[in-house]
C-alpha cells in the first residue's frame, strides 16, 4: 500500500496515515543505506553528505499536509519593503568602493545543460555574442571589475554532476586571467518511483540502468552543499560577507556597486541579510515568482505554490506586478548561522517526470530564493528589466547576437541607436529551437534595432544584412519554404507562401 501524493495533500494524517508514513521512511533509509554500501569511499563521505539533506527533504515531503500558502491570507508586500532601484542608486557611491567589492564574492548556478537548445554539455559553454560563451562573458565581466577598482573579487561556480566534469577541463583557459576561480558540486539526489516512494538507482552508479536514476534537486541545494563544501568557511575566512547569486544564462546580472553599497551601509543592528532583484512583470513573465507579504515575512510565491482555482489571479500584471529575477545578493554569515541550526526553510517542489522508458518518478526540488524567509530584514529591489536577459531559447539568443546590444568588457547594453528601451517580441518556431539550426538559417544577423515584434514559423532562412522593422510576421507554411532574400527590408510586413533563391 503506498502513501499517494493526494494523501499527503489532503489534510490532516489519521494514524493509519502516519504508521503507513513511517514505514516509508523507514523503507528510504534502508534503499540508501544499501545504495551507500556500492560506493567507492571517497565517494561515500560526500555521497552520505548528500543524503542527508535528501533524507530532510523526503521527511518533509511525507509530513506536507495540503497547499504551503493560504490564499486569503496573502498580501502585498509593504512599499519599505520593495525599494525602487533609484532610491538606491540615489544615494551614490562612497570614495572606498573598493572596500565594499574586497567584501564580495560573485556565485553563479551552473548546473544547467544546453538540452533545451539542442546542445551537448554545459549551457554555460553555449557561444552567444562574438564566439563568447555565457562563462567567458562572466569572466570578463570580473576581471574588468577587479583590474578597474584594484580588487579580487572570486568567481564561484556552483556545478552540478552533469557539469562538472566538461567546465572544470575549460576552466583551464582563464588561469591567466585577474579572477580567481572556485567551483562546488551541487548535491546528488536520487529520483524516487512515483508509486513506490523509493529510489529508481540499484547502485550509485550513473551509467547504463542509472543514467536517469539521479539528479541535481534545484538552486535550493546552494546553502547545503555550498556550507558542505568548506567554500563557505574559506570566503568568510577571507573576508568576504556577501555573495552576489545569479543564472549562470542571465547576462543582465552583473555586479552592481549600488546594491553592494547599499547592504554595506546599513547599521550592524539592522543588517540586510538577503536582497531579492524583482522588476516589472510583462505578459511575458506571467508564470514568474514573486514577492509576497505571509506571516509578517517576505516570502517568494511560485506558481507551483498557487491553488489552481487562483492561477489566473497569480499570472494577473496588475495584482502581482513583480517577478523574481533570480539575481539575489546574501549574507554569507547568515547562510553559516542558518545551517548549522538547520533553519533554512524553503518551500519543496515536487517535479514529476517521466523515465525514457516511461516509469513515473518524481523529483524532490527547492527554490535558493524561497529561502527568503529566513533571513533578517530581507528586502526586494524593483530593479530595471535591463538587468534581467536570460537566454533560455533560440529566440532570446538571437536578440542577444543582434545590434539591439553592445558589448564592452564582458557586458551587454541596449544599443543607444534604438529610441525606446523595451526589447522586441521574438518568437521563433521549432525549425530554430536547435542553436545549430539557428545558425544555419542566418547567413548574419538582421539589423533589429527598428524592430518591435518578429514570429517566424516554419522552414525559413534569412540572407546577408537583412532589416526588420516593426511588427514583421514570416509564415511558411507546412511542406513551402522563404528564403529573405540578402539586403531585403521588411517594416511591418506579414510574408507568406513560397519564396526560393537558388544560386544559379
Amino acid at each position: 500500500m503506498s502513501l499517494t501524493v493526494a494523501a499527503l495533500t489532503r489534510g490532516a494524517m489519521t494514524e493509519f496515515e502516519e504508521k503507513l508514513r513511517q514505514q516509508h521512511e523507514d523503507s528510504m533509509h534502508r534503499e540508501l543505506e544499501a545504495l551507500l554500501a556500492t560506493a567507492d569511499k571517497a565517494e561515500a563521505g560526500v555521497s552520505r553528505k548528500d543524503f542527508n539533506g535528501f533524507k530532510n527533504l523526503f521527511h518533509r515531503f511525507l509530513q506536507v499536509k495540503g497547499p504551503s500558502v493560504e490564499w486569503a491570507r496573502i498580501n502585498r508586500p509593504p512599499e519599505e519593503l520593495i525599494q525602487p532601484y533609484d532610491r538606491i542608486k540615489a544615494r551614490g557611491l562612497p570614495n572606498n568602493i573598493t572596500e565594499c567589492l574586497n567584501k564580495l564574492a560573485v556565485v553563479k548556478l551552473n548546473g544547467g545543460l544546453g538540452t533545451s537548445m539542442g546542445c551537448k554539455g554545459p549551457k554555460s559553454l553555449i557561444s552567444v555574442r562574438n564566439e563568447n560563451t555565457f562563462l567567458d562573458l562572466t569572466v570578463q565581466q570580473i576581471e574588468h571589475l577587479n583590474k578597474k577598482f584594484n580588487t579580487d573579487v572570486p568567481l564561484v561556480l556552483m556545478n552540478s554532476f552533469n557539469t562538472d566534469e566538461d567546465t572544470k577541463k575549460i576552466m583551464q583557459k582563464y588561469t591567466h586571467h585577474r579572477v580567481k576561480i572556485h567551483t562546488f558540486n551541487q548535491s546528488r539526489f536520487p529520483r524516487i518511483n512515483k508509486e513506490s516512494l523509493l529510489p529508481v538507482a540499484t547502485s550509485m552508479g550513473m551509467s547504463g540502468e542509472n543514467e536517469e536514476a539521479w539528479y541535481p534537486p534545484g538552486h535550493g541545494d546552494i546553502y547545503a552543499s555550498f556550507y558542505n563544501s568548506g567554500l563557505l568557511d574559506k570566503l568568510l575566512s577571507e573576508g568576504r560577507e556577501y555573495i552576489f547569486v545569479s543564472n549562470i544564462d542571465n547576462l543582465g546580472a552583473t555586479v552592481d556597486l549600488f546594491i553592494l553599497h547599499h547592504l554595506m551601509s546599513q547599521p550592524a543592528d539592522r543588517r540586510c541579510e538577503f536582497i531579492m532583484e524583482v522588476t516589472d512583470k510583462t505578459r511575458a513573465d506571467v508564470k514568474g515568482g514573486t514577492l509576497i507579504q505571509y506571516e509578517d515575512h517576505l516570502r517568494l510565491l511560485e506558481i507551483a505554490q498557487v491553488p489552481k482555482a487562483h492561477v489566473d489571479e497569480f499570472k494577473s500584471v496588475t495584482k502581482f506586478k513583480i517577478f523574481n529575477t533570480n539575481n539575489l545578493w546574501i549574507s554569507l554569515p547568515a547562510i553559516k548561522r542558518l545551517q548549522e541550526q538547520n533553519c533554512m526553510d524553503m518551500e519543496i517542489i515536487v517535479n514529476p517526470k517521466t523515465l525514457d522508458g516511461g516509469l513515473n518518478v518524481i523529483q524532490l526540488e527547492t527554490a535558493v530564493g524561497a529561502a527568503i524567509k529566513s533571513f533578517k530584514n530581507a528586502m526586494g529591489v524593483n530593479v530595471p528589466r535591463s538587468r534581467f536577459l536570460p537566454v533560455k531559447t533560440s529566440s532570446d539568443l538571437l536578440l542577444v547576437m543582434s545590434n539591439l546590444y553592445s558589448l564592452d568588457a564582458g557586458s551587454l547594453t541596449m544599443s543607444k541607436k534604438r529610441e525606446f528601451p523595451t526589447t522586441p517580441h521574438v518568437k521563433l518556431g521549432s525549425s530554430f529551437t536547435k542553436v545549430q539550426d539557428f545558425l544555419r538559417r542566418f547567413e548574419n544577423i538582421p539589423d533589429m534595432l527598428e524592430l518591435d515584434h518578429l514570429t517566424v514559423s516554419g522552414d525559413v532562412t534569412f540572407g546577408k544584412n537583412v532589416s526588420l522593422k516593426g511588427t514583421v510576421i514570416i509564415i511558411a507554411n507546412h511542406g513551402d519554404r522563404i528564403d529573405i532574400p540578402a539586403g531585403a527590408m521588411l517594416e511591418n510586413k506579414i510574408v507568406s507562401g513560397n519564396l526560393r533563391i537558388l544560386d544559379h
